[in-house]
């Protein structure tokens, strides 16, 4: 499985939060310590995804972050108040591209995905059957699928990311769906069996698949959902029906 952190709140250097803290996103790369399974280095690419004077800005590459020596000064030399980023373990019999790699952007909006669909593509043809021809021609990669379904229901993300993991966790038992959706401003998450942690402090919020850094991290419990900004955390279940 793959590792991701999204943060909101006052600018900071993207370095802060992927490569210099304390099992930061980077060490993670190659040292993970919650991947319950599924696989063991996140060696197949990475990606940062940031907002600058309202403008989203992606960087990404299909080799491990250690090897890009192009990083570092970027990293330091970019802050920003609205920042996700991933490292990717890739999926047997899927694409190892760049477009592959998280996190994937639509408008003003970027997405991650922590897990993996038993079955793909099989298991969730019902629901492709809903989308446009060309969301489906560009959902290479489970991931890309399920961000795929959740655009479609965009009206309001909340319920769109809460709908789409639940139908695709009925659609696919086993299936691993924790995601991170922001525009920016608003952070929609979910931890639905995988590893899933809030940091806060008075004017930031930072979610992460494993704690880094100084301060107080809350794991967040399973199937639940988070919908955060710079400074309010909430945390629903999603145990039970709809």
């Amino acid at each position: 499985m793959c590792r991701h952190l999204a943060y909101l709140g006052p600018p900071v250097a993207l370095a802060e939060l992927v490569l210099d803290p304390e099992h930061s996103l980077y060490q993670q790369s190659w040292a993970p310590t919650d991947m319950r399974g599924g696989g063991s280095v996140n060696a197949d690419g990475f990606g940062l995804a940031w907002y600058a004077d309202g403008q989203l800005v992606r960087y990404r590459r299909n080799v491990p972050i250690w090897t890009d020596d192009n990083l570092p000064g970027l990293a330091r030399s970019i802050s920003s108040g609205a920042v996700l980023a991933a490292v990717r373990n890739g999926t047997d019999d899927m694409p190892h591209d760049e477009s592959a790699v998280a996190p994937f952007v639509s408008g003003s909006w970027c997405f991650s995905h922590n897990g993996k669909i038993p079955g793909w593509p099989g298991s969730v043809l019902k629901l492709a059957e809903g989308l446009p021809v060309a969301e489906l021609l560009g959902a290479g990669v489970d991931s890309a699928f399920l961000f795929a379904l959740i655009r479609a229901r965009m009206g309001e993300p909340v319920a769109a990311v809460e709908s789409a993991v639940r139908e695709v966790a009925e659609a696919a038992p086993g299936a691993r769906l924790n995601v991170l959706l922001t525009d920016g401003e608003q952070l929609v998450a979910t931890a639905w069996t995988h590893s899933l942690w809030v940091r806060r402090t008075d004017d930031s919020t930072t979610v992460s698949s494993e704690p880094f850094g100084a301060g107080h991290w809350v794991e967040v419990p399973d199937h639940s959902l988070l919908v955060a900004t710079a400074t309010t955390v909430r945390i629903t279940s999603m145990e039970g029906p709809q």
